[in-house]
């Protein structure tokens, strides 16, 4: 299950480098499993040793932020389920 952890916390890096522009970012793991975030390979860390979740929360938390597209259709359905709700 390890490998999922991996996983789901570099994908997170990966996102934060494309939204940022900064490839340099780098993940590490700690003897005890817990993540942290780097500006680069050798930096001082930036954030403290975290669980996954927490992580992958931090690490989505920086940057500018990806907006989602929303079409007018999107809109419409809102706006139906919001009229349907008691």
């Amino acid at each position: 299950m390890a490998g999922a952890r991996s996983t789901r916390a570099s994908a997170a890096v990966d996102r934060l480098k494309r939204r940022t522009g900064v490839t340099s970012y780098s993940m590490a793991r700690t003897g005890d499993g817990l993540f942290f975030l780097s500006e680069k390979p050798g930096a001082p860390p930036l954030c403290a040793p975290l669980e996954l979740d927490e992580f992958v929360a931090f690490v989505n938390g920086l940057g500018p932020q990806e907006v989602k597209r929303v079409s007018k259709h999107d809109v419409e359905f809102e706006k139906q389920l919001v009229r349907k709700k008691p």
